[in-house]
């Protein structure tokens, strides 16, 4: 697991030195750090803020990847979204409209090999995806989002999964905007921070309809997720064939 953690960071640390006095090493530090991305309108998120650290902590827990436990935001329009190759678009109402220094922010961060997670919270009512997509329209006009083979890299890069799910069931299926080979904004309407986001005295919202063991795999695909974004898809190198056939034998979707 080393030598592609170590090459996922030298090239994202190459990347961000393309941008001078903005971002010297864009993910040098190899860690897994899900920030909550902050643009357009504010959204309500209150607890499911909470859900940013335990999508680390339990990457940390299942694989040993190493993990930033303390979640953080960054605005779209601010250089710090350069510094990590990661963030996380959540809300749960329309984002209204993009300003054009957070347009010029989000595409500088996409061109640089950046993944984002859109979350929709309310998927139910879907306005905060329709208006993200919207939005991303007008920062990379030209690549829309399109739905994922089920045999893309995402739902193996640990577990091995059969489709998406999070504190709802939502579509069987994940979009994305995929550039090159690479999907960068991925599209999720199931509410994955509302499956792993912590109260006081346990999980903050149920999860319906499958309860335990829908949660259990919302947790997985987060899971998958942050292991595409630390090694990309090194899953497709052959070098990497026989640790992957031991993995489908140790791990159920």
């Amino acid at each position: 697991m080393k030598a592609p953690l170590a090459r996922r960071s030298l090239l994202l640390g190459t990347l961000g030195t393309l941008v001078a006095g903005e971002a010297s090493a864009f993910g040098e530090s190899g860690s897994f750090s899900a920030r909550l991305l902050v643009a357009g309108k504010a959204q309500q998120l209150q607890q499911r803020v909470s859900g940013l650290s335990r999508w680390a902590f339990e990457l940390v827990q299942r694989t040993s990847a190493p993990g930033k436990l303390v979640p953080s935001s960054v605005e779209a329009d601010r250089p710090a979204l350069l510094a990590e190759p990661f963030a996380v678009w959540a809300g749960d109402t329309d984002v209204g409209s993009l300003s054009s220094t957070q347009i010029r922010g989000l595409e500088r961060f996409l061109r640089l090999g950046g993944v984002m997670v859109v979350d929709d919270g309310a998927p139910e009512n879907g306005a905060f995806s329709r208006s993200v997509r919207r939005e991303l329209g007008r920062v990379l006009p030209a690549t829309p989002p399109v739905r994922l083979d089920p045999g893309h890299v995402v739902y193996r890069t640990f577990y091995l999964l059969d489709r998406p799910v999070g504190r709802v069931l939502g579509p069987p299926h994940l979009e994305a905007i995929v550039r090159g080979r690479n999907a960068q904004v991925f599209f999720l309407q199931h509410d994955l921070l509302g499956a792993l986001a912590r109260g006081d005295e346990g999980w903050a919202y149920e999860v319906a309809p499958g309860g335990p063991e829908q949660r259990e795999r919302a947790v997985r695909l987060a899971v998958n997720i942050a292991m595409y974004v630390l090694c990309s898809d090194y899953k497709d190198d052959q070098v990497h064939a026989s640790w992957l056939m031991r993995r489908r034998g140790q791990v159920r979707p």
